[in-house]
């Protein structure tokens, strides 16, 4: 198991519990709006119980049957195909309202995001074809988003922002640096948010444990909070405030990482707010074309 050198960031393994390699609750200091658990199962299961809590089942990589029963229902079972790896495009995916409790079986690795909440809301499935393959940036700036679990993609969710990136080597992403850690409406939003992170030299193995990318955080004033690390694949950095990039994924290995976001708030948005000492790069994309790498598929 490994250890962390800061309260932010976490690496494979040092927050396992049980059948879950990562597990990100309260439990951990100054943790309160967002959850993320992530297992790899060969055919064994892992349970999820009821409770407050909403959360969105991502197959990584690997198929898994998910049954499930909400609040005097009866038992469900919804399949999910998933893929081959996290680079070779979007995933089905599922969302499980409050008070729903859950079984997952199959083979692969499989994340849960999850936020607290005290609303009521049905499942629902998404396939993979309903999911969009949005395209950000440009030159070096690209990268591939895939926001299944963004309001207009899935509004059943009371507080879940879900959605995952991948970025091609050689690329930055979360760049300009944003944060979104101050109530300013129609400017900005309080939302805490975790980055998980996966990195491999070919898109068609799952993970590679010698492949790496880099990620960035730092205070916007008056604050402790700073990661300037190396991350592998089954990192977890956890942000909840400051101004979060670049994520780098340097030469040789492609980056991926899932983004699950929540605040306090009854608006569900994610509105963030760039460091305005480099908000000037946006504009520099205008003549730069995509990267013609893009997108990821199958």
């Amino acid at each position: 198991m490994g250890t962390s050198t800061t309260p932010w960031l976490h690496p494979q393994g040092s927050l396992s519990d049980g059948p879950w390699e990562t597990v990100v609750d309260d439990s951990l200091e100054g943790w309160q709006h967002t959850g993320l658990r992530v297992a790899e199962l060969d055919g064994n299961t892992a349970e999820l119980p009821a409770g407050d809590i909403e959360r969105i089942v991502v197959p990584l990589s690997g198929s898994f049957s998910v049954t499930y029963a909400e609040e005097d229902g009866d038992e469900q079972t919804q399949e999910l195909v998933g893929r081959p790896t996290v680079f070779s495009g979007p995933t089905d995916v599922l969302f499980l309202g409050a008070g729903t409790r859950a079984t997952l079986t199959g083979a692969g690795r499989v994340a849960v995001a999850e936020a607290p909440t005290a609303t009521r809301t049905p499942a629902r499935y998404l396939p993979a074809t309903d999911i969009a393959v949005e395209l950000r940036g440009a030159g070096r700036s690209s990268r591939q988003v895939h926001g299944f679990g963004l309001p207009g993609a899935m509004d059943e969710p009371a507080k879940l922002l879900v959605c995952e990136v991948i970025t091609p080597a050689d690329n930055w992403s979360s760049y300009p640096p944003h944060k979104h850690d101050e109530d300013r409406p129609g400017h900005e939003a309080v939302l805490e948010e975790i980055y998980y992170f996966e990195s491999s030299r070919d898109p068609g193995r799952a993970r590679d444990d010698d492949a790496l990318g880099v990620f960035h955080t730092y205070p916007a004033a008056g604050d402790d909070i700073r990661i300037d690390a190396v991350v592998r694949s089954g990192d977890v950095a956890l942000v909840p405030r400051g101004y979060h990039g670049p994520a780098a994924a340097v030469p040789g290995y492609h980056l991926y990482y899932l983004n699950v976001m929540a605040g306090p708030g009854d608006a569900r948005a994610w509105v963030v707010a760039d460091d305005p000492a480099h908000a000037w790069v946006r504009g520099s994309w205008d003549d730069q074309p995509l990267d013609e790498r893009l997108p990821f598929t199958r």
